[in-house]
């Protein structure tokens, strides 16, 4: 197995700052040890045909309750912008929190890296060459909404409920199918007017709203709720304060000088083809990154934001706790993609670099035993996997062609020895000159990467052991072609089994006069 189970410190309380009031109240322990629970009212039969395999060691089927869970998405959102990640300066408490209780995935990814995409690949489990959706594309085929984690969850006895950034076009009336509570929010502006005249931030209403939804749940019954942030989103029209944060945050981290970024020489940059040094990896750049004082403002911003939903996180998660389900609530949380944050002289996600592709994913389940507990994995994880895992946590089988894998025995500690050792990553976006379309593969060691509509087609090769910064293109050295073959066969044999090769017939762009309802927010 490849997980480092290296055991990370237990909280037992989160940390006080002073310009975080809500995290001043007296600090809620979120989990407890589970005792066997039995399932009221059924048979063992009846629990054995409402939950399958995968379940707890030394726990019987009719002795288990199917689990509540909480999914946590944020937006934007880099692998390493975590406190329990070892950033000296960013302050995560309730995720840290959630780390040191359950497991951290240190290699997550998304398949594509851009929400709308990111999005429809977590709602289904499968990857954009297969679910076709992206943003500009037609809605999420319906067939596809049918068999999303939300459908099944509900149509198995969940009740579900959704709040925040939605970001998948679907078609009428697939998300009353999905969510018995549904509560979109958008970011355009972050501050929204109440009906009393004050303003209150977006990340504040998405809380209220999951504490609505917690009070209004049938205790009875299991409930899975997705919190998506639209933080730490910038504000793509305001060029001046691109990361508006809540309130509660005012004043933090005015004391700290963050350092240059990585990887922040211009030769880095310079050594691009054209294709990627126009692209909007670049024009966005220049939006807020290219100056020291643009740099200090807007990281600081960012970071605001991150500790802001980090904080919204941990008013839900004490709603749980007051609730009395927190020892029977399994909480997910992750980013819908990476972000570059002026890294190699760029801004925004897109491409194929692990700034764009690596996510945090940190599922904490209050069931699994003490050893299970602050544990490290650094098996390959992807976004396609949340789905399974809830599904599988709540007993209902994963549908046909499902493309993610369950993540529940890796944090019980369990082994696996034939976890997958590579994975197929895309984006297929169509913004011709600003977002050139690609396909690889990413494997242990190495990165595969095809611009398949450069003319001729652009290849990317690194080696992630010698070159785990990914400086070198190695698609020309003579010492590297046979790795370069295997890999690029390895990428059609995947792009050929999730869809085939793309084209714009087979992933037809939405005509402006046809616009899907649940619209997703601007990118």
């Amino acid at each position: 197995m490849q997980s480092d189970r290296k055991r990370s410190p237990f909280f037992l309380s989160l940390p006080r700052r002073k310009a975080l009031p809500l995290m001043n109240s007296k600090p809620f322990v979120l989990w407890a040890v589970i005792s066997a629970f039995s399932i009221l009212g059924m048979t063992d039969s009846v629990a054995k045909s409402k939950l399958h395999d995968g379940q707890l060691k030394g726990v019987s089927v009719a002795d288990q309750e199917r689990p509540n869970i909480i999914f946590f998405l944020s937006d934007d959102h880099r692998h390493d912008q975590l406190g329990c990640a070892g950033h000296p300066i960013l302050k995560t408490p309730t995720i840290d929190q959630l780390a040191a209780n359950g497991s951290r995935f240190t290699r997550a990814y998304v398949t594509t890296s851009i929400c709308a995409a990111s999005r429809a690949c977590i709602f289904t489990g499968l990857v954009e060459r297969t679910h076709g959706y992206t943003f500009r594309t037609l809605p999420l085929a319906q067939k596809f909404v049918n068999q999303s984690y939300p459908v099944l969850l509900k149509n198995s006895g969940y009740q579900t409920g959704f709040v925040g950034k939605f970001g998948v076009s679907v078609p009428r009336n697939a998300t009353s199918m999905m969510f018995d509570y549904f509560q979109p929010l958008g970011r355009g502006p972050y501050f929204k007017k109440q009906k009393d005249g004050s303003v209150r931030h977006v990340t504040e209403i998405a809380g209220d709203r999951a504490i609505d939804f917690l009070k209004s749940t049938d205790k009875s019954k299991p409930f899975c709720l997705q919190v998506s942030f639209n933080a730490a989103h910038a504000e793509d029209n305001d060029k001046k304060n691109h990361f508006p944060w809540p309130v509660a945050e005012n004043g933090l981290y005015d004391d700290v000088t963050i350092g240059k970024p990585r990887l922040s020489n211009p030769a880095i940059y310079e050594q691009h083809p054209d294709f990627l040094k126009n692209s909007f990896n670049r024009v966005r750049f220049f939006w807020r990154w290219d100056t020291p004082e643009k740099y200090q403002k807007n990281l600081r911003s960012y970071y605001r934001m991150l500790t802001g939903l980090d904080r919204v996180m941990g008013r839900v998660l004490a709603e749980v706790e007051k609730q009395g389900v927190a020892e029977n609530t399994v909480v997910i949380f992750s980013g819908d993609n990476g972000y570059y944050m002026a890294q190699r002289g760029f801004a925004g996600k897109w491409s194929h670099y692990d700034e764009s592709l690596r996510v945090p994913l940190v599922i904490a389940d209050p069931r699994v035993a003490t050893s299970a507990k602050g544990i490290v994995c650094k098996e390959i994880s992807l976004n396609i996997d949340i789905p399974a895992t809830i599904l599988d946590l709540a007993g209902v089988k994963s549908p046909p062609g499902i493309q993610g894998r369950p993540l529940t025995n890796l944090i019980q500690g369990k082994p696996s020895s034939k976890w997958r050792t590579d994975f197929f990553c895309e984006h297929l976006m169509h913004v011709p000159g600003k977002i050139p379309k690609w396909e690889g593969v990413h494997n242990q060691r190495y990165v595969y990467a095809r611009y398949f509509q450069q003319s001729p087609p652009y290849e990317y090769l690194h080696d992630l052991q010698r070159d785990p910064d990914q400086l070198f293109n190695l698609a020309e050295d003579p010492a590297y072609s046979n790795t370069l073959k295997n890999l690029s066969a390895r990428c059609d044999e995947l792009r050929d089994l999730y869809g085939g090769v793309y084209s714009l017939e087979k992933y037809p762009i939405s005509q402006p006069n046809k616009a899907a309802k649940n619209r997703p927010a601007k990118k």
